[in-house]
């Protein structure tokens, strides 16, 4: 598992988001604060305060590298 920081501030973000890491068939959690969102699912992420920065957990052994690429524009 990877943990990365990522920054979702408008709705076209949140969006592209969630049709990027759909194209992965490992599981993706969001946390913020003691609330953990499945990063899969788009209301999900509209209940988060997406103000600031959100950590996202990366269920996956393999292909960690082609993930990152993937959530360039997102990393902070």
């Amino acid at each position: 598992m990877k943990t990365v920081q990522i920054s979702l501030n408008s709705i076209d973000k949140v969006k592209s988001f969630v049709n990027d890491i759909t194209k992965f068939n490992y599981d993706f959690d969001l946390v913020s604060g003691r609330y953990v969102i499945d990063a899969k699912s788009i209301m999900g992420i509209f209940s988060l305060d997406l103000s600031k920065p959100i950590d996202l957990s990366i269920h996956a052994e393999d292909d960690i590298d082609t993930i990152l690429e993937a959530l360039k524009p997102y990393l902070i």
